[in-house]
């Protein structure tokens, strides 16, 4: 056959995440940040293909379906390229422990490591973009407003932001059950095009649903919070017209602009309770039922 069947698949995930455990420790944190780097570049130009209302009405069924389609590359460029991600890692690293090829100890390195290394990754490219200008533009009187990409960004972060803590735990349930059944498929794939087709369709699916990715929102929440806190006056007063009324787009004040888009909020109310879901979804829902049914003695 042109791919491996199921319990091939458990086999050669079991490997991998043997080989993920045993990995130096430089060599996992410079992976990692590429693949929170490469998670980026997905997140980026999704952000900027939802910003395309003239073409894209948000909202619509074609603009979601699109939004999704354009972040799977970042998954692409992790498997194929070649990267530590947290996500994926939750998944290969727990059924080779389960399998008793890896370290219990040894996953417990990855995920810690990988899941820093990631988040530098995914900063590092934050300021990159932030700094290439694509938030703002100067108005006929001088004054910097926000783009299209801008207020994108600052929408989905605050979406993101607002999420409940269960709400946020169980849509990271559902986001890393489909990442890792991707990452479940591409091994399956014994050809580069196999393995793009094999990544597309759940990655697509994951983000035009609104399921919450850990690593997706290293890149998506730190560049709402860049930029908002980058002129906070801008975004308070950032409006669109309605029916020929401006109405404003956040209806914050620029003092609760800085205090919504902050690190301390992020950690608390999106990050820590979409990375217990990803866990979830990854690690048992994944990993931890095809080692049940294939590999357990």
């Amino acid at each position: 056959m042109g791919f491996l069947t199921p319990a091939e698949i458990a086999a050669t995930a079991c490997a991998a995440g043997k080989s993920k455990t045993e990995l130096p420790i430089l060599k996992m944190f410079l992976l990692g940040i590429l693949a929170g780097a490469y998670i980026g570049f997905g997140a980026n130009l999704a952000t900027k293909i939802g910003s395309m209302d003239t073409l894209l009405p948000g909202g619509t069924p074609g603009g979601q379906f699109l939004f999704g389609a354009v972040f799977s590359v970042g998954l692409m460029l992790v498997v194929i390229a070649g990267a530590e991600l947290f996500t994926g890692n939750n998944m290969a690293c727990f059924i080779s422990c389960c399998n008793g090829q890896a370290k219990w100890s040894g996953l417990l390195v990855n995920w810690v490591v990988v899941f820093l290394a990631n988040f530098v990754g995914s900063v590092l490219l934050v300021y990159i973009v932030f700094w290439g200008g694509y938030w703002g533009q100067t108005d006929a009187a001088g004054a910097i407003t926000l783009t299209a990409m801008g207020s994108k960004a600052l929408a989905i972060a605050k979406g993101k932001l607002s999420l409940t803590f269960g709400q946020a735990f169980c849509r990271g349930i559902l986001c890393n059950w489909l990442v890792c059944l991707a990452v479940w498929m591409a091994f399956a794939a014994k050809d580069i095009v196999g393995k793009i087709f094999a990544i597309f369709f759940p990655i697509m699916a994951f983000v035009a649903s609104g399921f919450e990715h850990s690593v997706a929102n290293m890149f998506f929440i730190p560049m709402g919070i860049t930029v908002a806190n980058a002129n906070p006056e801008m975004v308070a007063a950032a409006s669109k017209m309605v029916d020929g009324v401006p109405v404003s787009v956040f209806n914050m004040t620029a003092d609760q602009v800085v205090q919504f888009f902050s690190y301390a909020n992020f950690f608390s109310s999106n990050l820590l309770p979409v990375t217990l879901g990803n866990i979830v979804g990854g690690a048992i829902f994944v990993g931890g039922i095809y080692w049940l049914v294939y590999l357990r003695k």
